[in-house]
């Protein structure tokens, strides 16, 4: 055989040998790992989501809700939850309340922490809520107890006061500093809300263990201040001899107090409920005789603080009421 026969048969084996080859290695060929990339089966450990904790109060507007904000996002600071905190704008506004909600459940909260303006319409929603699983607490306003269980609600934590106790012993506070035949009134909240008719019934408790007292009227202003300067208004335009007003909330005194300032008129004493700034300040300068503090800062700390016990799966206790103080000018600093 030529030289150059010998070469063309060494092309031709080599060649046969590198497609051989070539056909094994495909059929072995196994996904490369990137470079740097590990080749172990240990899982990657991914952080537990932090908790989403929702705080539906009935508005801003008023400066006790303001105060149950700021212990809510005390709490939230403490246990590195995040707190979303929602409000309608006026404290009669439930069907905001209500639409409130409703998004919350949409947006898959864990647990709900609610003062709700009214004591009935909001049970349909917050059941909608339990069957979504999120965990509900009520603070502030109580939920009716009868229509919940129709409605089939479970059980709820309930934290707030005893609001008949707290609006007695600030009418109490008035009522034994009369002595002569004296005619009273009262201003109520929303008449759907447990607290607000919780209150008129201490007011009428006190009022009732004085034999010179005479309740003549009970007209709801809804909470709100400019309402309450129209309810007094009416009310000291039918009496005008009234010497004695219990009102629910402080933005109702305050309301009251404008128009009896207007009228120069005072001799009327005037308790009221939420110990706020203003009311305070009316109690130094001599027009409102005593309120009542019902700690609306531990109120939203504690609601946070339950929400997220119930999500660990603890047995919370179905009531816990905060203790009340009555401010008046000796107490106050």
């Amino acid at each position: 055989m030529g030289r150059k026969s010998l070469s063309i048969l060494l092309a031709l084996v080599t060649l046969l040998l590198l497609v051989g080859g070539c056909g094994e290695s495909a059929d072995k060929t196994q996904p490369t790992a990137p470079s740097g990339a590990s080749t172990s089966s240990t899982p990657v450990t991914q952080p537990a989501p932090v908790p989403t904790v929702a705080l539906v109060m009935k508005t801003l507007t008023n400066p006790f809700f303001v105060d149950m904000e700021k212990g809510a996002r005390e709490a939230k600071q403490e246990l590195g939850i995040e707190l979303q905190v929602k409000t309608a704008a006026q404290e009669t506004s439930i069907e905001q309340q209500i639409q409130i909600v409703e998004e919350l459940i949409h947006a898959k909260i864990d647990a709900l922490v609610i003062a709700p303006g009214d004591s009935l319409e909001l049970i349909p929603v917050l059941k909608k809520a339990q069957d979504a699983g999120i965990e509900v607490i009520n603070i502030d306003n109580r939920l009716d107890p009868e229509y919940s269980t129709r409605l089939h609600l479970r059980p709820i934590p309930f934290i707030s006061v005893d609001n008949e106790q707290g609006a007695y012993t600030a009418a109490k506070w008035i009522s034994d500093r009369i002595s002569a035949p004296t005619k009273a009134a009262i201003i109520e909240g929303i008449r759907d809300a447990a607290n607000a008719e919780a209150r008129r019934q201490g007011a009428l408790r006190a009022f009732a263990e004085n034999p010179a007292i005479t309740v003549v009227a009970s007209e709801t202003a809804h909470w709100k201040i400019d309402e309450a300067y129209q309810v007094a208004k009416k009310l000291f335009g039918a009496h005008p001899d009234i010497g004695a007003l219990f009102c629910a909330n402080d933005m109702m005194a305050l309301g009251a107090l404008k128009y009896l300032d207007e009228q120069g008129n005072n001799q009327v004493l005037v308790a009221s409920f939420d110990a706020l700034e203003p009311a305070k300040a009316a109690i130094r300068a001599g027009k409102l005789a005593a309120t009542v503090d019902q700690q609306a800062a531990q109120q939203g700390y504690l609601g946070v603080q339950y929400a997220m016990r119930a999500l660990a799966g603890e047995t919370l206790p179905m009531e816990t009421l905060i203790d009340t103080r009555l401010i008046t000018a000796d107490t106050l600093p």
